[in-house]
């Protein structure tokens, strides 16, 4: 791979990440929890009670720092329970051994093989059909074609999600599942089979601004260096 296209993907995907963590945030929450009424009261909550935490750089440790439900620090209130993503990981590793850093791995490469496919296919099969043969697919084509690429990936990828979250968050819980299929099947008996896709209207409406920006800025960032 050329260093510049090492270079504009580290870079567009840097610039995804950041827009789309706080949709991320609220959708691990719905995903995971039950006391919120709807995707409004989730956000309302979160602002009105918590401050804002720095992207982990594990997936595991960002979910745990997400579903953190204690108010922002006060007198007299207990603190919260990790005090960031470094104390999160020695935590995780102190309580749960080393394993439990990779709690949820065998769920999140299960959600990610096929839908990484799904994306890419999405996105240049979008450009093809509207760009003119010979020329640049548009501005206003790689935002489109990026942010339904996004959309598509992420339905695909909801109900994986779903479990990888659950079982990310079952440390916690002193291990209510034996593994994936029987939180699948525990999710199921307990909510039915709509647990799967709870979460998927936050995903999408994160996932297109996030992927429209990541694939215009990787797109010109190739052109710039080209």
């Amino acid at each position: 791979m050329p260093v510049e296209e090492f270079v504009a993907g580290w870079i567009s995907g840097a610039l995804g990440l950041v827009l789309g963590h706080p949709f991320d945030t609220v959708k691990v929450r719905l995903q995971t929890q039950t006391t919120y009424r709807g995707i409004a009261d989730c956000i309302v909550k979160i602002y009105r009670h918590e401050s804002a935490y720095c992207l982990a750089p594990f997936d595991l440790i960002k979910v745990r720092l997400q579903n953190q439900t204690e108010p922002r620090a006060q007198p007299g209130s207990s603190p919260p329970r990790y005090q960031g993503p470094v104390h999160c990981a020695a935590s995780i590793f102190r309580e749960e051994g080393p394993r439990g850093l990779f709690r949820g791995a065998w769920a999140l490469t299960l959600r990610d093989t096929p839908t990484v496919g799904i994306y890419f296919i999405t996105y240049e099969g979008l450009c093809h059909q509207y760009t003119p043969e010979g020329q640049n697919p548009s501005s206003a084509t790689v935002l489109v074609a990026g942010g339904f690429a996004g959309i598509v990936s992420w339905v695909a990828a909801t109900p994986l999600d779903v479990i990888k979250s659950r079982m990310q968050m079952d440390g916690l819980r002193r291990r209510v599942y034996q593994g994936i299929l029987d939180c699948m099947v525990s999710s199921i008996r307990q909510e039915g089979l709509g647990v799967f896709f709870r979460g998927v209207t936050i995903n999408s409406a994160r996932a297109f601004p996030v992927n429209a920006v990541t694939f215009l800025s990787y797109e010109y960032l190739l052109r710039w260096w080209g």
